[in-house]
């Protein structure tokens, strides 16, 4: 198989740097972008193209960017905080790159678009609407020969709750101190406790791009869970799902003309 073209956002941590670590590794050709390129020359040093790239920029900026990215290689597979920041970043930053690229994956009738959900997205959590809502807003894309594939993974050992990339928001609403008391404390807790290894999950998702290992002879999925927690969260989710569809089904149907 063709080595690919990958453009990885938000590499300078977390699961992006780990795509490029693995696609490097694979001998794919990687574009590593950040809003500080300066904080991932290494990846530029280890072979990776790099680009500088702000999730909230306007779309303008974000085509500049795709027609940049395009010149370096040609091809492509690209992988990819307050509600206004988290729909930004989550949603409409994603949407905008893939909007930047749609035209030359139409144009080749080929490509595949990886985001990275949440299992948040299934059940929410309290005192982090923002967060879930934004995670359960994209969708699948399928015509032209263009795959989607939204990742949902649980709980990994990535930078998410370092002290420096979470800001806690005291509530001005006394009732509301014991439960975001309770929650703050278990996620600063959580910290680097986390049971997924991100490493292992990129090279799962990896897999599944290019049908390779447990994932060879599947067919594509449109969703992934990842991590033996999310994979209980969804089943469970499912689960309590039919159930109250079957209890209210009486109700819920009486309703054609």
């Amino acid at each position: 198989m063709a080595s690919l073209v990958w453009l990885i956002t938000g590499s300078t941590s977390g699961f992006g740097a780990e795509f490029v670590k693995a696609l490097l590794a694979k001998g794919d050709k990687v574009i590593a972008t950040a809003r500080n390129p300066s904080k991932i020359t290494h990846f530029q040093e280890a072979g990776a193209a790099v680009l500088k790239l702000n999730l909230a920029a306007d779309q303008a900026d974000l085509n500049k960017l795709a027609e940049a990215a395009i010149a370096i290689y040609g091809g492509w597979m690209f992988c990819r905080d307050d509600w206004i920041k988290q729909f930004q970043t989550h949603v409409f930053g994603p949407l905008g790159v893939t909007r930047a690229f749609l035209p030359h994956f139409r144009a080749r009738r080929a490509g595949t678009l990886v985001f990275i959900r949440s299992t948040a997205a299934w059940g929410g959590i309290p005192t982090l609407g923002a967060y879930c809502a934004s995670k359960s807003a994209l969708r699948e894309l399928d015509p032209f020969g263009i795959r989607t594939l939204l990742v949902e993974p649980g709980f990994f050992r990535t930078e998410l709750l370092n002290a420096n990339n979470t800001v806690y928001i005291d509530t001005k609403i006394e009732d509301y101190e014991p439960l975001t008391n309770k929650l703050y404390a278990q996620f600063r807790g959580a910290h680097h406790q986390q049971p997924g290894d991100p490493a292992k999950d990129v090279a799962r998702i990896i897999e599944v791009v290019t049908s390779k290992g447990d994932a060879a002879g599947k067919p594509f999925p449109v969703s992934l869970a990842l991590g033996p927690d999310a994979v209980s969260t969804l089943q469970t989710k499912c689960t309590d799902t039919l159930e109250l569809v079957n209890e209210w089904e009486v109700v819920s149907s009486n309703t054609t003309h």
